[in-house]
């Protein structure tokens, strides 16, 4: 298999007029996104996603451009900081909201530690601002009133199933603030499809589209749009592992191993807010 497969454009490009310093300027934003999903420091485990996770549709979608403040929260790994840190190197800027590298437990703090040695190890995330977010606490993600556009990938079940309804509030809430009025939130997690009991969220793994509608809409966001770039209806979101028994997890390890890259990754909801202007 060939990992670093060129990433086809949305149609022609589109050139989108951005105001930087007063001027307008024409911005490629196609173009970028495909050299920074393309770049050869993208780690080759993380390339091999790119057919199930739609980085150039899902970035596209949430219309970010090279010159915006933009917050990932909670990145893990870095996969979708391998693509905004180049995107975003000459004229903009990413925060990447990580775990407190003091937290009492030893994985946040060593994943923490795990994604600062990525940040320190090449030029292309030296406009990389590591800061530090967990629902609830006293932490600022970035600078009140000043991002563009806050992404998150696939987190919001965490929150849930952590800290209940109260985190997710005050995470909703701690987007809201760090936005621009007009910036927007963009929030992709696994679905559970809408039929099923609430219960089901506390530990499968799996989120409800309308508990993201609600809780964004009660710290104070406007929907703005929906897409199914990231749907997978091969999915049923019914494992008794839960979203872990898909890859690239793979729970139940050799264990209808087939069945389940068959199925492949998760369904996802991928929703886009906008904080409204004041």
């Amino acid at each position: 298999m060939q990992l670093r497969m060129k990433v086809a454009t949305l149609g022609a490009v589109v050139l989108i007029t951005a105001c930087s310093g007063g001027e307008s300027t024409p911005v490629d934003t196609q173009a970028g996104l495909n050299a920074a999903i393309n770049g050869e420091h993208r780690t080759a485990s993380f390339v091999e996603r790119d057919s199930a996770r739609h980085p150039l549709e899902t970035l596209t979608f949430f219309e970010v451009e090279p010159n915006m403040t933009v917050i990932e929260i909670a990145p893990g790994g870095g996969w979708y900081t391998e693509i905004l840190a180049p995107y975003l190197k000459d004229s903009g800027q990413l925060y990447a909201a990580h775990f407190d590298p003091n937290s009492e437990r030893e994985y946040y703090r060593n994943a923490r530690a795990r994604f600062d040695e990525k940040m320190a190890s090449s030029d292309v995330y030296s406009n990389v601002s590591v800061t530090v977010f967990a629902p609830g606490t006293e932490f600022e993600i970035a600078p009140a009133g000043s991002a563009d556009r806050v992404l998150s990938f696939r987190n919001m079940h965490n929150w849930y199933m952590q800290g209940d309804e109260e985190a997710l509030n005050a995470a909703f809430s701690t987007f809201y603030d760090a936005l621009k009025p007009g910036g927007m939130l963009g929030i992709v997690d696994h679905r559970l499809p809408e039929h099923r009991d609430d219960s089901e969220m506390a530990s499968s793994g799996y989120m409800k589209e309308s508990w993201a509608i609600a809780f964004a809409e009660a710290a104070g966001f406007e929907l703005v749009a929906k897409s199914e770039v990231n749907a997978n209806p091969l999915d049923s979101a019914n494992y008794e592992g839960g979203v872990w028994t898909l890859p690239p997890t793979l729970r139940e390890g050799d264990t209808n191993r087939d069945l389940y890259l068959g199925i492949g990754e998760s369904d996802r909801f991928t929703l886009k807010f906008r904080k409204p202007e004041e």
